[in-house]
């Protein structure tokens, strides 16, 4: 992921250390991929979690998307060929950015636009760059991992959620933006927290489009593997306690409640801080945050079992189909404006 510090929600963002975890969540979800969600009073098109599943499976096949490496520019041309499938602008930012060890690195984040002209926008964001370092593992820690569910799994999930909107429709008045931000985890606990998010970090500084702005951003981040919850990242209460209420709410409307307690997960740095600080867009973290206080993250990551051996279509599935009812409410609820 990247230094994703894990501390209890009354601390503040300048006191955030890095931590890691390995606990398994104990909570196990309960929707299956057939099962039928609770029927909700927004229509929303249905989330295919094979679809997604696959695009995983494209990503890891590339090898470790490190910046520099040939599976980097390799995998970049594939995504910006699936968002032109399904948004109705691309957009490709090729830069160098600043490593924490001095080292300039290329990034190439990617924007797919859906109604650029839309008044309400949505944006979605995680990051698809691999770790260059296993450094969570017992062994090969000096190699990059294959990031299946910390990178891999969050741009599965938004370009089938984007083909989902393409084949069902959305009103002219909303847009979203989907945004794969680059050079996310080339960063160190000994660098400082500034030496992750260098992707999201460039483009917050210098968004695709002059004085960009939208009315919320969701920010997914490890949103694919097995036994998955998505506890509540005390970062994203702080900066946007409303839009992560909705979001919640959304997830029980679309029978998908048990990946989304409300239980209180401690606060990240992550993403969504960038956008929050600089671009001042309410945006929250959808993480999965299922292990303890002192370690919160799932076991595989920052190792080389992070692979597609942990992805778990049914949680591709809740994250998608939560993500389509958060989506489609917001067009219901401006749809006269």
């Amino acid at each position: 992921m990247k230094n994703s510090l894990f501390l209890g929600a009354m601390l503040s963002l300048s006191t955030l250390l890095v931590s890691c975890g390995n606990d398994k969540p104990k909570e196990t979800a309960q929707t299956s991929e057939t099962a039928a969600p609770v029927e909700a009073a927004v229509k929303t098109p249905v989330f295919n979690a094979d679809s997604a599943y696959a695009l995983i499976g494209k990503q890891v096949a590339f090898g470790p998307r490190t910046p520099g490496s040939p599976a980097q520019k390799k995998c970049a041309e594939l995504l910006q060929k699936e968002l032109r499938n399904c948004c109705d602008t691309v957009y490709r930012q090729e830069v160098s950015v600043k490593g924490g060890d001095g080292k300039m690195l290329p990034c190439i984040n990617l924007i797919g636009v859906i109604h650029p002209k839309a008044q309400h926008r949505i944006l979605m964001l995680t990051h698809w760059d691999s770790r260059p370092w296993a450094d969570k593992d017992t062994k090969d820690k000096d190699k990059p991992i294959l990031a299946a569910d910390d990178a891999g799994s969050g741009v599965g999930v938004l370009v089938e959620m984007a083909a989902k909107i393409k084949s069902f429709g959305l009103p002219d008045n909303i847009g979203v933006d989907i945004l794969f931000e680059d050079v996310e985890d080339y960063g160190k606990e000994m660098w400082g927290e500034n030496s992750y998010c260098l992707g999201t970090q460039y483009w917050a500084h210098n968004p695709h489009v002059p004085g960009y702005k939208a009315d919320f951003g969701i920010l997914l981040d490890m949103v694919g593997a097995h036994n998955a919850l998505f506890k509540m990242e005390s970062q994203s209460t702080n900066y946007a306690r409303d839009v992560q209420a909705d979001v919640w709410k959304a997830a029980a409307d679309a029978g998908f409640s048990s990946y989304f307690p409300y239980t209180d997960g401690g606060a990240i740095t992550d993403d969504h801080i960038p956008v929050n600080q600089i671009l001042g867009i309410k945006t929250i973290d959808i993480i999965n945050l299922g292990g303890t206080m002192e370690q919160p993250f799932a076991p595989h990551w920052h190792t080389h079992n992070d692979n597609m051996s942990v992805i778990d279509k049914n949680t591709l599935k809740a994250v998608g189909q939560t993500l389509l009812q958060v989506v489609y409410s917001t067009a219901a609820r401006n749809k006269a404006s």
